[in-house]
């Protein structure tokens, strides 16, 4: 029996270890290929999850989390992910910005990844927002560690109501699997009108 919890704040708090792990486990996947560390996962979630606007998502099996997706108002996100909406003529303040989704390989396909939308949304909704924005990385099709059978989501994401703003690039570094340090990537934006009055 699969449990959804919706968490915000420091309601997350015991979950932080669990979260770090699974978002480890998963970013080093294609097409994040991310070479990260507990140690500075469990210092970025302590700081994201004290927001009293954040937003965490989070599935259990029995007592192990097997899933996790995150939210937060765009204007309390890093620099890199306002910017270019700043340059667009977009206020940040009036999104709300969902962060990472990451479920554990054997509980996909499950509906889960829609469920994480619904209750990001919703969230978005009860705060005031009428607008939320996501983004994922580009990588190049022709990309040396891309696995054959992978599929991207962006069929996914437009089942869920989203359009793609190739006009809203953000550039965010981390530590690739097959890199010696950080470099820039670039990050496409994904975006929804939600109804309801605007913040």
């Amino acid at each position: 029996m699969l449990k959804v919890q919706v968490l915000s704040g420091g309601e997350a708090e015991g979950f932080i270890p669990e979260l770090a792990r699974l978002r480890i486990e998963v970013f080093r996947e294609f097409p994040y290929l991310y070479a990260g560390s507990l140690k500075y996962e469990q210092r970025y979630l302590k700081k994201f999850l004290h927001l009293p606007e954040s937003t965490l998502v989070v599935v259990q099996d029995a007592d192990r989390v097997v899933g996790a997706s995150t939210a937060l108002p765009l204007a309390q996100a890093e620099a890199e992910f306002q910017e270019p909406f700043r340059e667009a003529g977009l206020e940040p303040t009036e999104w709300y910005y969902f962060g990472e989704s990451v479920l554990e390989r054997d509980y996909r396909g499950r509906g889960l990844g829609a469920e994480f939308f619904k209750q990001r949304e919703a969230r978005a909704r009860a705060l005031g927002y009428a607008n939320t924005a996501f983004c994922a990385v580009v990588r190049p099709e022709n990309h040396p560690l891309r696995p054959p059978d992978y599929r991207p989501l962006d069929a996914f994401w437009e089942r869920q109501g989203y359009r793609k703003r190739p006009d809203l690039l953000a550039h965010f570094s981390w530590q690739d699997l097959d890199e010696a340090q950080e470099s820039p990537k670039p990050m496409a934006f994904w975006v929804k009108g939600l109804e309801g009055d605007k913040r």
